[in-house]
């Protein structure tokens, strides 16, 4: 080199990274033409690492802190470069900056169904949303296996990397899951806990840690949604018992009156029409056996029911909107009549 050439060289005597572009996760110093003089100062911020790189390999890394860099403090790259302790010229290595910041509010999702494994439903296809968080947790795997030596990368292109790592990893996870597909999703807590786990180990292997993951909806296919529909009701009569399925029966015919005057052509109208109204109007016969039947006598044996408790069943219907008003009237007076005589 000429005595000209030495003088024009350029020398690095401070080397920081302002982090101005939002959304970078690793960027690497711009040497050129430019060497480190020996006895420089390194600012690493906090939530920041720097990496040197000399030749393909990773020499040292700093945190956060201001360092001066001499070859007492880069002994990985003196062992590299093979200097001697006294030697002080400068030097040239690719010095990377990582960002580790946590990322958060990210969002992830299946565009498209992902089909898993189930011990109830042998395969289904399911889509689920949700949010999580990450960082960079260790600067030399995230070089090695994911930045490598691009001038950046951004958060836009770790997030292409990640979301099929994560597709993969929620299908093997619930997959593998012992616990039925229908009790996590009617559990999101316990969905996300489920896929967390295997999560951070995969995230792990890049240098990335998982700090939050939570499950924010989940879309099953119709038929696993009538089954989940299914399920519940059949708990639900489950929990009522045999001797109170009478009382839920009426109640179930009870809400079926309203909407039913609401139809063209009244009950018979719901449904398939006559058939409807004829299945209907037995379970109503049935639901309210006692409230029309034929008045009886004052004097009743023991054991039937009395005047008075039809009157107040019939008040009841009345109350519950199943009977107009006018139908409650006459039916009274006539249970009256035969009670007064």
């Amino acid at each position: 080199m000429s005595i000209g050439s030495f003088i024009k060289k350029q020398f690095l005597d401070v080397l920081q990274w302002n982090e101005e572009s939002e959304g970078t996760l690793a960027w690497r110093y711009p040497m050129e033409d430019f060497e480190i003089q020996n006895g420089a100062t390194l600012v690493v911020r906090e939530s920041q690492v720097a990496v040197f790189v000399d030749e393909g390999r990773i020499a040292d890394v700093f945190g956060p802190g201001t360092h001066r860099l001499t070859t007492s403090t880069l002994p990985v790259l003196t062992n590299l470069k093979n200097w001697d302790k006294l030697f002080a010229s400068p030097f040239k290595s690719d010095v990377y900056f990582f960002s580790t910041r946590v990322q958060t509010g990210r969002k992830w999702g299946t565009p498209q169904p992902v089909t898993i494994r189930d011990k109830d439903f042998d395969m289904i296809r399911v889509r689920a949303f949700g949010m999580y968080s990450y960082r960079i947790a260790d600067p030399r795997l995230f070089f090695t296996e994911i930045s490598g030596t691009r001038g950046s990368y951004t958060r836009d292109e770790v997030e292409d990397q990640l979301r099929g790592l994560m597709l993969a990893t929620m299908a093997n996870s619930l997959g593998a899951s012992k616990i039925a597909f229908l009790d996590m999703a009617a559990n999101q807590t316990l969905m996300a806990q489920q896929i967390r786990g295997d999560l951070t180990a995969a995230f792990a292997r890049y240098g990335i840690g998982l700090d939050e993951f939570n499950v924010a909806s989940v879309s099953l296919p119709e038929e696993l949604q009538a089954a989940l529909d299914e399920r519940i009701s059949a708990g639900m009569k489950a929990s009522l018992g045999a001797d109170k399925m009478g009382g839920f029966t009426q109640f179930q015919v009870a809400s079926s009156i309203p909407l039913a005057a609401q139809n063209e052509g009244g009950i018979a109208g719901i449904g398939a029409g006559a058939g409807a109204g004829i299945a209907i109007g037995q379970a109503m016969a049935q639901g309210m056996t006692g409230a029309f039947a034929p008045p009886q006598p004052a004097s009743v044996p023991a054991g039937s029911e009395s005047i008075e408790d039809r009157l107040a069943k019939l008040k009841g219907l009345l109350d519950k909107g199943l009977i107009s008003q006018g139908d409650y009237d006459s039916t009274k007076a006539e249970l009256l009549k035969k009670l007064i005589g």
